[in-house]
């Protein structure tokens, strides 16, 4: 427990802090795109018709598609000396792991989106509003699913834990550390998805009564 405490007492704790500023860099990325793609979407669906029935497949597709394929497709599709017009474009590590999470935040916010436009349609400003708890939720997913970027190499909070968990010979130190790593990680997110929660319920129950009074 000695090795653990003296590597806690060292520069773990900054290097997680950092790692986790690298989690968060990454989610509003891909975020960022995704709400732009996503909104596309959501008003291609809303259109209905042939365009609106394409537009609910590709996002079926994009829902579907597993991060770590699309992410080692990133990796392996895109040159690492990709020059246009003699601009470089390769892909850095943060950027890979946050376009590799677009198709699910794009289909995320396509849904949340597609059920804001009908709220927005049919009057019903408090449903409507429920499409930003919904969004903030998505980013914290993507938060703890941008730790997938520890299989390219990219120092996030999970990378730093497994570098740190390398260096203790006791399995019970290395034990301790992922539980450290878990309340660190976890815990924070945990707490945010608990407040979004409660904040959906608030809309859902104003909206409900807003039903009511117009009904």
């Amino acid at each position: 427990m000695n090795g653990l405490m003296d590597l806690l007492s060292g520069g773990f704790l900054p290097r997680f802090m950092a790692g986790m500023v690298v989690n968060f860099e990454i989610a509003l990325i891909s975020i960022a795109v995704g709400l732009a793609l996503g909104m596309l979407l959501a008003l291609g669906r809303l259109a209905g018709g042939a365009l609106g029935g394409a537009t609910a497949s590709l996002v079926a597709l994009m829902r579907a598609a597993p991060t770590f394929v699309v992410m080692f497709f990133l990796l392996n599709a895109v040159p690492r000396d990709a020059r246009l017009f003699g601009i470089s474009f390769a892909l850095s590590g943060v950027m890979t792991v946050a376009l590799s999470l677009v198709p699910y935040s794009a289909a995320y916010v396509a849904d949340a989106g597609l059920d804001m436009l009908r709220h927005l349609r049919a009057g019903a400003t408090h449903g409507a509003l429920l499409f930003l708890p919904n969004v903030t939720r998505a980013f914290f997913v993507l938060v703890m699913s941008s730790s997938a970027g520890a299989a390219i190499g990219v120092t996030e909070g999970i990378t730093v834990i497994l570098r740190q968990a390398e260096q203790l010979p006791v399995l019970g130190d290395r034990l301790a550390l992922f539980a450290v790593g878990i309340v660190l990680f976890g815990i924070p997110l945990q707490v945010a998805f608990i407040l979004i929660g409660m904040i959906q319920r608030h809309l859902g129950r104003a909206a409900e009564v807003t039903d009511e009074a117009s009904a």
